[in-house]
């Protein structure tokens, strides 16, 4: 429900707005900020709307106030009496026609007229008529605004400002009562000030609202000025404080001043714990990856720093024994979650024998499949899961993102490995900021991988005989007399729980996790990554005759290419294709190797493809030259065959002459070059030498023969 004369402010923009007549379907208002404002028509529901909506807030009349009397000077009282003639004389009897749009400018230009003054005058007589409350004290002239703001005041023996206001008892006034109007106004600042990632403090928002409900604007240098009210007119900083701490939601603060990551990880409700949800050993596995704060060296050099490795560790929820781990440079990616799952069904007495650590079987006794494997959505989420989902039966609970709490126990884990390491590994970070004049800690790498891996397993083996404080235990766990251990806790579990725990050939699992691809089959072999491949079965049932350009499913491991596998359609068997000859020479490489190689080979391509297309176009050209120059000279030749019947029927011996020519300009000659001298020829009846010319010289029996064959061709006698 909403009054005439009440007011409003804009949630969006601050406008503020008074309600000055409601009439039937319609409501008029006007806006008391602005210089001048005439009425405008809004709809009643649509407002009523509004406010529900909390696009409206409803607020506290800024111009309501008791004004005394005897306080007003004479300028105040006399202007005031005069301007509320006008309006009593010559407005209100014109209130109809001057809401309504339609003819208001017509009515303003009479009343001026009849006043003897500008319309302007009218409108703004009316404006602060309509802004201030529509009363008597309405017309009261703004001298509150004087006195020369900012100025040093000439003292006397009284104080200047706003006196104390005290109450009978001498306490302070705590401020106004909080209605349902203000409670609205806080919930209203609280969202747009507080909970905004700006971080405004409590007292900023106080601020915020006397600013926005609690005050006079004014302009000044054309900028908006803000003058708080007195402080009876105003709800204290403790009135607001303790409606905001009844007001508060804790979830909706944080995650709008911090963020929904911010509340999830730190601040959320701890209502249950990770055992909840499981029956025995095996019901869920935990997996995750961490690098590890140390530096290590290369197996091959100790004076070359390889960088920190990356450790995944898969944890039993139930039990909290560790039931696979590895250490190594691939990830966090789905090639080390791959390498983890498949040392959780290892053997892991001949897994711990090859780092020179010798076990029994009862130190460390997993080698099974889970039934649910929590993990993130990152290595877990891909068409390489859709192995372990559909062929082994094992369900993936991907986190959400941002949520490593979600997965604590093993995030508890590798803080403990991290410490441990800082503590006794050389290469280790110490702190994450070296100050100047520090040793660089990465200079202190000694362990290689080989090294830094006995040293996990070590500390995994000390955490699965370690007592777990705080295990929710079982009060037949307490009859039975079981410490909670990790070992204790998964056998008794095998023995006394139900579980999920199942086994699997490790290379059947190594088929289902392994990533998958398409492979071609053509005349060549089978084609991957422009790789070839063959396999015995290809041979024996003629794929690449029968099958050709036929795309099947495979499995590879991007680490070693020399191989890639076919499965079958029950995914539990496979078909090994090995590295025909044309690609031996990438049996060596790593996936991204070959990849990098061909791309490689097409940018090269690409750049000598432009200098390609111009060595066309000059081989064309020119070959347009020979040709043009060939007929040219053929147009020239004086002798013409006189028919085409002996043109063609020449041939043949055209052949033998051509051949005979280009033999004797063609033939080897391998004896020293010795240039010839000319033969003296002496006369013997003079005794004078005779001179001889080149051209005198007698042409050999072979040109003369050719000379011969070619006259007689053309009809031409000796």
């Amino acid at each position: 429900m909403i009054y005439i004369n009440q007011v409003l402010q804009s949630v969006k923009d601050s406008t503020r707005i008074r309600i000055i007549e409601i009439k039937e379907s319609y409501v008029y208002i006007v806006n008391i900020d602005a210089n001048t404002s005439m009425p405008k028509k809004e709809l009643y529901s649509s407002l009523i709307t509004d406010i529900e909506q909390n696009e409206w807030l409803i607020i506290t009349d800024p111009f309501a106030r008791a004004v005394v009397e005897d306080e007003l000077t004479e300028v105040q009282f006399q202007k005031r009496n005069d301007d509320w003639e006008i309006i009593q004389t010559y407005c209100l009897e014109e209130m109809h026609n001057l809401l309504q749009k339609n003819g208001r400018e017509m009515k303003i230009k009479e009343i001026a007229e009849r006043l003897n003054v500008t319309p302007t005058k009218v409108k703004k007589l009316l404006s602060r008529y309509w802004q201030r409350g529509m009363n008597k004290n309405a017309m009261l002239p703004d001298y509150a605004n004087s006195g020369g703001r900012g100025k040093t005041k000439k003292l006397n023996d009284e104080k200047v400002g706003r006196p104390r206001r005290v109450t009978i008892n001498g306490e302070y006034r705590s401020g106004i009562n909080i209605t349902d109007e203000i409670k609205t106004q806080f919930e209203h600042a609280i969202n747009k000030y507080y909970r905004k990632e700006n971080n405004y403090s409590l007292k900023d928002v106080y601020s915020f609202i006397l600013m926005d409900f609690y005050s006079d604007r004014y302009k000044e240098n054309g900028e908006m000025h803000y003058r708080i009210w007195e402080s009876n007119r105003i709800p204290s900083y403790h009135q607001f404080y303790y409606w905001f701490k009844k007001l508060e939601d804790p979830k909706k603060d944080i995650e709008f001043r911090k963020s929904a990551k911010e509340y999830e990880l730190k601040h959320r409700p701890i209502l249950s714990n990770s055992k909840v949800e499981t029956n025995g050993p095996g019901t869920r596995f935990q997996v995750d990856a961490t690098i590890a704060d140390i530096y290590l060296v290369s197996s091959f050099d100790v004076n070359r720093i390889i960088g920190r490795p990356v450790i995944y560790a898969i944890v039993d929820v139930y039990s909290r024994i560790i039931t696979g781990i590895y250490v190594g440079l691939e990830g966090p990616s789905w090639l080390g979650a791959m390498m983890a799952l498949d040392n959780m069904v290892a053997d892991k007495v001949e897994f711990c024998k090859q780092y020179g650590i010798d076990i029994t079987k009862e130190q460390w006794p997993t080698y099974h499949l889970p039934e649910i494997i929590i993990a993130d959505r990152g290595e877990f989420e891909g068409y390489s899961v859709e192995g372990l989902l559909n062929n082994l039966n094992i369900k993936i609970e991907n986190t959400t993102a941002y949520r490593g709490d979600l997965k604590g126990i093993v995030e508890r884990k590798f803080r403990t490995i991290n410490g441990k390491v800082k503590q006794k590994a050389p290469g280790a970070i110490q702190k994450e900021y070296r100050e100047r004049g520090d040793r660089d800690y990465r200079l202190n790498a000694t362990l290689n991988l080989k090294e830094f891996t006995a040293l996990v397993i070590t500390l995994v083996l000390q955490h699965n005989h370690k007592i777990i404080d705080k295990y929710p235990m079982e009060k037949e766990m307490i009859a039975d007399g079981i410490v909670p251990t990790p070992i204790n806790l998964w056998n008794w579990g095998i023995q006394n729980r139900k579980g999920r725990l199942r086994t699997v050939d490790r290379d059947i699992l190594r088929l289902n996790v392994l990533p998958r691809s398409r492979a071609t089959i053509s005349r060549a072999g089978i084609k991957f990554k422009n790789l070839l491949y063959g396999s015995k079965r290809a041979i024996e049932e003629q794929w690449y005759a029968k099958l050709k350009n036929k795309s099947i499913d495979i499995v590879y491991d991007p680490r070693h290419l020399d191989k890639i596998y076919i499965p079958n359609d029950n995914g539990m068997d496979y078909e090994t294709c090995i590295l025909l000859e044309p690609s031996q020479q990438y049996r060596l490489d790593f996936l991204e190797e070959v990849v990098f190689q061909q791309q490689l080979r097409n940018e090269l391509e690409e750049e000598e493809r432009a200098k390609q297309i111009q060595l066309s176009i000059n081989a064309d050209t020119m070959m347009d030259q020979i040709i043009r120059a060939a007929e040219k000279k053929k147009k020239q030749a004086q002798h013409q065959p006189t028919s085409k019947k002996e043109k063609l029927s020449a041939i043949r011996d055209n052949k033998a002459i051509e051949k005979a020519a280009n033999r004797e300009e063609e033939k080897f000659d391998l004896s020293p070059i010795v240039e010839e001298q000319p033969a003296e020829i002496i006369d013997l009846a003079s005794r004078t030498k005779i001179e001889q010319h080149p051209e005198n010289k007698a042409p050999s029996r072979l040109m003369e023969k050719l000379k011969r064959k070619r006259d007689e061709q053309f009809g031409k006698d000796e």
